[in-house]
Formats: structure tokens, sequence, C-alpha cells
């Protein structure tokens, strides 16, 4: 899948390094939960990014450097969940506005719903998710949850 400024594509063993550095970071991991040790990274590479289907998809820029990842996988029966995880350094160029508008024309070919869920005080998911015409649908377990009606369908 490819934005006009980004690609996602599957996880592949040699993205561990970038993956590892990307997930030890305070700053990015602040409302996500504890920063991973390498150990870590190499289990979430193992059960989330190279698992069949993957639950999330590494983001490369027009470099082809690794900047990030998406979660885009079923969240229910009706509904997949999406979001994204960016390095410090991509923050505030667009980039997660962007995932979000090609995950949505996607995932139209996929499921009804779309996710997006969040921690009430992380106010840039929360913007994202309302520029994109997702709605907040209620607090389960700490989080926001808001959810987007593909196809017509609620």
């Amino acid at each position: 899948m490819h934005t006009a400024r980004l690609r996602i594509r599957r996880f592949q063993a040699d993205d561990l390094d970038a993956l590892s550095d990307l997930l030890s970071d305070k700053e990015v991991m602040k409302y996500l939960e504890a920063p991973y040790t390498r150990e870590a990274a190499i289990a979430f590479l193992r059960r989330c990014g190279m698992a069949d289907p993957p639950q999330v998809y590494a983001v490369e820029d027009c470099r082809q450097a690794f900047i990030g990842y998406v979660i885009y996988h079923p969240y229910d029966t009706a509904s997949y969940e999406i979001g994204w995880v960016l390095r410090k350094s991509q923050w505030h160029k667009g980039y997660a506005s962007e995932l979000t508008e090609a995950l949505i024309k996607d995932a139209r070919n996929r499921t009804d719903h779309l996710i997006i869920e969040c921690l009430p005080s992380q106010t840039a998911t929360k913007k994202i998710a309302e520029k994109h015409h997702f709605s907040f649908v209620e607090n389960r377990d700490g989080l926001d949850v808001y959810m987007l009606c593909l196809n017509g369908k609620s």
C-alpha cells in the first residue's frame, strides 16, 4: 500500500534494529506502554509484525527509510483497528493523517467499521480521528474508542 509520500509494507527480520529503536523511545511510547527492551521488540516483531496475517505493518518514506509502523488488523467480527506509531523525527509532517486516509481507503474492501483506540489524554490521535470523521463511541478499559462507519453501514 502506498500514499503520496509513504509505503506501507510487511515487516521483515532486518527491520528489528529500527523497530527496537522506535519502541525503546520514551516519548514515542508515552501513550502506549513502557518502552521496550530489545528482547521485547524481538517478541513484538515476531508476534505482531511477522504473524500471518500481520497485526502491524512497517512504514517507510520515499528514501525507503523506516519511519514507524501502522496498526491494521481485525478488531472484532465487523471492525478493523487502525493506528500509527512514528519516530519523533517524523511527527508534525502530516504522516499520521496520510496513513489514516490510506487505511480507510483499503478498509472499504475489508470491513464495515474502523476503530481507533487511544488514551483520553492523547489529543493528537483524537484530532486525527475527528478530522477523518470517526465518532467517539465509548471509554472502554480506560481507552477512548472512536469508530468510522464505512460503506454506509452503521
